[in-house]
């Protein structure tokens, strides 16, 4: 009664358009880039700026320099089925369900 359904996503695919070529061409630009054929890519102020919030921070920049991945969610399920069994185990005093 109170759900309100949302409006479609916006999805334009462009008819005359080849992916392959285009993924073509900068497979062989790169290549070129690495032979040093062609000057080095110049980078957008997007690509300067995403890099900043992480080096800006020391715990994430700790984080992606170690390579450690946080928790997931398998593990945290299993802490809280854990903390369950205990707590069970502390108001009833069995050891069983």
């Amino acid at each position: 009664m109170f759900k309100t359904e949302k409006p479609r996503a916006f999805n334009h695919q462009y008819i005359y358009v080849d992916e392959r070529k285009e993924k073509l061409l900068k497979i062989e630009e790169n290549a070129k880039r690495d032979l040093g054929m062609l000057p080095p890519k110049e980078t957008t102020a997007e690509e300067r700026i995403r890099g900043k919030f992480v080096e800006g921070t020391k715990h994430l920049k700790r984080r992606k320099e170690s390579g450690r991945k946080p928790l997931t969610y398998v593990t945290l399920l299993l802490a809280i089925a854990a903390l369950c069994y205990v707590l069970h185990y502390l108001v009833t005093g069995e050891l069983s369900f």
